[in-house]
């Protein structure tokens, strides 16, 4: 699974748009559209704070694990 996918799936499960995210994110819509079309690479600390926006870890966004709650701390 390809990020693009789970970045509109949780976008779109939180009932948020582009325009949204981007404005939290202090980046434009279409730096923004850029991500979730995977035609630019998620800089880290960008990944980092949308797993912190959607309570789930990188991996999960990333398509490296099925389970969506993130990691507990230690």
């Amino acid at each position: 699974m390809r990020y693009n996918y789970m970045l509109k799936k949780l976008r779109t499960e939180k009932t948020l748009t582009q325009e949204d995210l981007a404005d939290v994110l202090h980046i434009s819509r279409a730096a923004y559209c850029r991500y979730e079309n995977e035609s630019r690479e998620i800089p880290i600390a960008l990944l980092i704070q949308l797993a912190d926006i959607y309570s789930t870890s990188t991996d999960y966004i990333l398509g490296r694990t099925k389970i969506k709650t993130p990691y507990p701390f230690k």
